[in-house]
């Protein structure tokens, strides 16, 4: 099999790829790697290869599942990340070597689905304003200390400072919330935060899933943890839950979200979904 695997060298906290290129080279694969940069994935995109298998955070795994969309070709998935939230919700191997073993070898696959924000950024797990993004951002110093514990820590921190945000939200074409929120969640597979998520969202479906938090007490905010770490949340009473092909999320101009880990402003305003856009190896 010829893979091209592509590395975040700087995922966490610093990754060496020739021990994984050697792992799946075990197995009788034809190994070439990349870093993930623009020059890069250019690069990649040049190579005659069977399979991309991708090593990073869950940020680097949207752009290598479109390019491995675009070329027709699996991808595989060796999360080195901080909170690995993808991995988690695909039920793929956390420890990087096994991973490394299954992207080598593993035959099953699963079709999933891309978000693509407006600025045409994929993404596979959430983009998330208000105390996602807040949470992200206290969470970003504690991450090489801490590792996932960082994001619960990061939660707390923005519970108890953060106030709620202005927003609007629309899916399928229809306003769904107009006020202000904790946090407007737009899912794909639903996880983030380090083992929060969101059960209601199917990323084999080719739909996205709008899950907002109305604004509340501070004490009340107790519940909403609860139910984001059971996945629960889009079932809570006076959480609007909707679902669209198209999402669309206003928010104050310059306010940050979070998308699968990392900190971004503009894209959240027309967010579309790709169906079947890659296949996923998954077993």
């Amino acid at each position: 099999m010829r893979i091209a695997l592509i590395a975040n060298a700087a995922s966490g906290g610093g990754l060496d790829i020739e021990p994984l290129a050697d792992r799946m080279r075990r197995h009788g694969a034809d190994v070439r790697a990349s870093d993930y940069t623009p020059e890069g994935l250019e690069t990649v995109a040049g190579w005659d290869v069977d399979r991309i298998v991708v090593a990073g955070g869950d940020g680097t795994i949207g752009t290598a599942a479109e390019l491995a969309g675009r070329r027709g070709v699996p991808l595989a998935v060796i999360p080195t990340g901080t909170a690995n939230d993808f991995a988690r919700a695909n039920d793929l191997p956390d420890d990087p070597e096994a991973a490394a073993d299954l992207a080598a070898t593993g035959r099953e696959l699963r079709s999933m689905e891309l978000g693509r924000l407006a600025d045409g950024r994929r993404f596979v797990n959430v983009a998330s304003a208000g105390l996602a993004s807040a949470a992200a951002r206290h969470a970003q110093p504690l991450k090489r200390v801490l590792g996932p514990l960082a994001y619960p820590i990061g939660a707390v921190q923005a519970a108890v400072t953060d106030k709620p945000l202005r927003c609007t939200v629309c899916a399928g074409g229809d306003e769904v919330f107009d006020g202000e929120a904790w946090q407007a969640i737009v899912a794909v597979t639903g996880a983030f935060g380090g083992g929060a998520g969101i059960d209601a969202a199917d990323p084999e479906d080719g739909m996205l899933d709008a899950a907002i938090l109305p604004a509340g007490s501070r004490l009340g905010l107790a519940r909403r943890a609860w139910g984001l770490r059971r996945g629960t949340i889009a079932e809570q009473r006076d959480v609007r839950h909707a679902r669209g092909s198209v999402v669309e999320v206003a928010l104050p101009a310059g306010r940050e979200f979070n998308v699968d880990g990392e900190l971004r402003t503009g894209g959240m305003e027309h967010i579309t979904v790709e169906h079947r856009a890659y296949e996923l190896v998954v077993g």
